[in-house]
């Protein structure tokens, strides 16, 4: 048997494929009935996320083709299509892999954490359409234990790289306690979202939207439990505000030296910590010459995430060892249990022989044979028959001079290298 991973991410494909081989949440259940039903695959698990698309398979052999063509053929897509803009990895390459995707290694941002709840969903769909067995099951436990190790052993999430965390992050460095602070968020779009998540996250009571469509603004206020104005609302709202985070798309500046004063002198120079992402700038620079106020632009938040990129970059490299070294337990934990199997067999074989020499035993004792030569004569044909085996491959190995078989059969049968044993030869397993 063989992991197999086959995938299309932001690295390999444009957003127009990545969007055609994306699987829909009805798909989903779909595509796994198919893939339960699938001849050559045996377990099974998909990831479908706005940037990859990944299955991960266990094979009987590790022909691609099978995978690659069903792939193809539920998205109607051509098979030359998918293979061009496709990557494969097998077996230790897919386990490495799937650990990196987990990890946030493998992301658009780098260290990103969210892919691990993808991938935890990914797992909890396949448990729940009997696509995992005890291959799959415990390789997304051991991916699980190592994205958590890497969470916390490298750091590799703490240093925001994205505009909207690295506002907050900023903000909590001016403010002791955000739990205190209210908030006058300027736009709607999809980073003042961010920004207001993460606000939330950081302890943000109040906070205020305001946008030219009131209605998109309540959207995001229902979200965070704030309240939303329009644009014209903003000189009111801002001699309220600890913090200012502004991001549209207005030609003009929205915020003005004067209007920021007016907020001041109502605040009795309460300082305002203010952040303008957008471009062009919604805040005019010249506020930036006012007393009690803290402004960044987002080029002075592309320092600090160009900062944290380097931080996260050599996280990663430590990551990396985290990850090596997971894999390298991984798979000898896969060899224990094929050596299990190997041993059982072994076993059984061994205890099925001991029965049927212990049943012959018993018979010639039942005919009244004396005891103590049926003992004597069980034990000789125990051991030739265990035996037997093992000297007929020593001798062939010696013959063919194959010094690495003699080694081992040394070291497994606890034996001086060189040296071997041969059944007595007065007895015979014919007695």
């Amino acid at each position: 048997m063989r992991f197999l991973a086959l995938g299309i991410n932001h690295k390999t494909a444009p957003v127009a494929l990545r969007e055609r081989v994306a699987f829909s949440p009805s798909q989903l259940e779909e595509a796994s009935q198919q893939l339960r039903a699938h001849q050559s695959i045996k377990e099974a698990a998909i990831i479908s996320t706005c940037n990859r698309t990944e299955v991960y398979t266990l094979v009987e052999a590790g022909d691609v083709r099978p995978l690659m063509t069903w792939l193809s053929e539920f998205h109607n897509l051509s098979f030359d299509e998918v293979a061009r803009h496709s990557y494969i990895h097998e077996d230790q390459s897919a386990i490495g892999h799937l650990m990196r995707v987990a990890s946030g290694l493998d992301s658009m941002v780098l260290g990103e954490p969210q892919i691990l709840g993808q991938i935890k969903d990914a797992y909890d769909l396949a448990k729940q359409n009997s696509l995992l067995g005890s291959g799959l099951e415990q390789l997304f436990q051991q991916v699980f234990a190592t994205a958590k190790r890497v969470r916390t052993e490298t750091g590799i999430g703490t240093n925001p790289v994205s505009v909207a965390y690295a506002a907050v992050s900023l903000a909590q460095k001016i403010f002791s306690d955000l739990r205190d602070s209210s908030a006058l968020l300027i736009g709607a779009g999809e980073t003042i979202e961010l920004v207001a998540r993460h606000l939330r996250q950081a302890g943000v009571q109040k906070m205020v939207i305001a946008n030219r469509t009131v209605e998109r603004a309540q959207c995001l206020a229902d979200e965070v439990q704030g309240e939303a104005v329009a644009l014209n609302a903003i000189p009111d709202q801002l001699a309220k505000a600890d913090i200012v985070i502004s991001s549209t798309a207005a030609p003009l500046p929205i915020l003005g030296k004067g209007m920021v004063e007016r907020a001041l002198k109502l605040r009795r120079h309460k300082p305002i910590f203010m952040v303008d992402i957008a471009v062009p700038r919604d805040i005019e620079p010249q506020v930036d010459e006012l007393d009690d106020i803290f402004l960044f632009t987002v080029d002075d938040l592309q320092e600090v995430i160009d900062e944290n990129l380097a931080a996260r970059r050599e996280a990663a490299e430590q990551a990396e060892e985290l990850i090596t070294a997971s894999v390298q337990e991984f798979m000898r934990s896969l060899r224990v249990r094929d050596a299990g199997r190997m041993i059982g067999e072994f076993r059984q074989n061994a205890q099925q022989l001991a029965e049927a020499e212990l049943q012959v035993a018993l018979s010639q004792l039942a005919q009244g044979r004396d005891a103590q030569e049926v003992l004597h004569k069980l034990c000789r044909s125990l051991t030739n028959k265990w035996l037997h085996h093992p000297t007929l491959k020593i001798r062939e190995a010696s013959a063919e001079n194959r010094g690495d078989l003699l080694a081992a059969a040394a070291e497994l049968l606890n034996l001086q290298a060189g040296q071997t044993v041969e059944p007595d030869k007065s007895t015979s397993s014919k007695s």
